[in-house]
């Protein structure tokens, strides 16, 4: 067996690989996990269009029926927007979903991994997991970081969750020698925020800089991704200083419930859409058409 037995490659996006055009991957379980419907299914289809409007095709990834599916219909997207049984799958779920015949929704990490399996190179998302607060007791670090060490596909974002604990994953992601650009600033963004208080690693300007970067990490044989952390645009972000307060309360409301594990995440996002009155959604659907039309330029680039 190898793992092309298990995907289900999209006309479109076979297509595309075939004739060496622009690719980009994209997520589900910010369809699955990340948001209520029908925004989840609304941004979906607004994402996929985004990178076509850009120039390249979408690709969208998840497990359906024991499936890899890369690319997704209209069909699939709805599925994976209203059903309530959809696994939340990382590199360590994949087998058990794949064998047990189950629907799941792919993280970054799984993303990447099977991204990569089918030979797309750019993958445009919303942010990054890390570093959890409270990591030094729980030792609760994302796979995604590990993940963006060993495989070797570019990661458009805005950064890594600002919930997380964003000095401690840029030192991990640092360690894991992950490159780390900012575009088109000197500081890391933080998700909802444009500012995050941290110098950026890296910087470039444009998306030709960032394919080049790209070609020359390979040609030296570097194992591993880069990070390109895009700033949410001006008009959309919360500030910092708002965003802080609003993460705090959220955290520790998740302590105090003995939230864990993979329902940290949701749990706090959810909560803190509440706690904004729905501004964080709004600037989370924003980042991510903004993330993919900057993926769809550097996949552009590199073909």
């Amino acid at each position: 067996m190898n793992p092309a037995d298990f995907f289900d490659v999209a006309d479109e996006v076979a297509g595309a690989l075939t004739h060496r055009t622009p690719v980009v991957a994209l997520e589900s379980t910010i369809v699955s996990h990340g948001m209520p419907y029908p925004e989840n299914f609304e941004t979906a289809l607004a994402v996929e269009r985004t990178v076509r409007d850009a120039g390249a095709t979408p690709a969208t990834i998840a497990v359906i029926g024991g499936r890899v599916k890369i690319g997704l219909d209209d069909s699939d997207l709805e599925r994976m927007s209203r059903a309530s049984d959809v696994m939340k799958l990382s590199r360590a779920d994949l087998p058990y979903a794949i064998a047990a015949g189950r629907d799941g929704g792919t993280t970054v990490a799984a993303t990447m991994l099977l991204a990569h399996l089918a030979g797309i190179k750019v993958f445009a998302t919303g942010g990054i997991g890390g570093v959890h607060r409270g990591a030094e007791r729980t030792l609760d670090i994302s796979a995604d970081l590990y993940e963006l060490a060993r495989t070797p596909v570019t990661v458009v974002c805005s950064g890594a969750k600002a919930l997380l604990d964003l000095p401690k994953t840029l030192e991990a992601l640092e360690t894991l020698g992950v490159p780390v650009i900012a575009y088109r600033s000197d500081e890391l963004p933080a998700f909802w925020s444009r500012e995050s208080g941290l110098r950026a690693p890296l910087r470039y300007d444009s998306p030709q800089d960032i394919a080049q970067f790209v070609r020359t990490q390979r040609a030296l044989q570097l194992n591993g991704g880069a990070l390109v952390a895009n700033p949410i645009a001006p008009a959309d972000e919360i500030p910092r200083a708002e965003m802080d307060g609003f993460i705090e309360t959220a955290v520790r409301e998740g302590e105090a419930a003995a939230i864990s594990g993979k329902a940290v995440t949701p749990w706090l996002l959810e909560r803190i859409g509440q706690l904004t009155a729905g501004r964080s959604l709004a600037a989370n659907i924003a980042l991510v058409k903004n993330n993919a039309g900057l993926g769809a330029e550097i996949a552009r680039f590199l073909c």
